[in-house]
């Protein structure tokens, strides 16, 4: 009798090792999926958002008093007494240059709903807002950014930028074009500011 124990005891311990084994393996596969799904959900960053900010869902965008979420490709404005997600922004900013813009990374925030501290956000970051230099993800289009970082002070126009650098006549107007930036830099756009 006591022989016949014997390979019982094994065959239990064999069947649990194996239950343990699949339970580990499970659990690990389940953990993987998490960390595909999350890196997933993120969505891809516009060529027009900062470099170095690929995690980040949302973005402030102080001269429109606006965010963006990266995740649903959307932006998030106060229209018609409520906040609205749109693919695009309102007709009143359809000049706007977003690639020169400056946007606040909003990388404490971890809610679906940023606009909840609009009221901080737009004390915090009054339009015309510029903090470090910012350099795209992407070339602007027709322009370009040549890799280099690119500081923004106070609202850009780049409409008339393009039609003056395509027609040689970039004279080193308002907007920070010409010779040198620190001549003309936070001379322009102020028609964007609050008085």
């Amino acid at each position: 009798m006591y022989c016949k124990k014997i390979p019982i005891l094994k065959s239990n311990k064999m069947k649990t090792l194996k239950l343990v084994v699949i339970v580990i393996s499970l659990f690990l596969a389940s953990a993987v999926q998490a960390q595909v799904s999350v890196s997933v959900n993120i969505g891809s960053p516009p060529p027009w958002g900062p470099y170095g900010y690929s995690g980040v869902r949302f973005y402030y965008l102080p001269d429109m008093e606006a965010y963006y979420d990266v995740q649903s490709s959307m932006f998030i404005y106060f229209e018609g007494g409520t906040w609205v997600h749109r693919g695009y922004l309102p007709a009143r900013y359809r000049d706007y240059d977003l690639y020169g813009g400056y946007k606040v990374v909003m990388s404490d925030y971890h809610g679906n709903t940023p606009y909840m501290y609009f009221k901080d956000h737009r004390s915090k970051y009054a339009r015309g807002y510029h903090g470090k230099a910012q350099r795209t993800i992407g070339e602007r289009p027709g322009k370009g950014n040549s890799g280099k970082k690119i500081s923004h002070e106070g609202n850009h126009d780049n409409k008339g930028d393009i039609k003056n650098a395509e027609h040689g006549k970039d004279k080193g107007d308002s907007h920070g074009n010409g010779k040198n930036m620190k001549e003309n830099h936070g001379n322009g756009g102020e028609k964007g500011k609050k008085k």
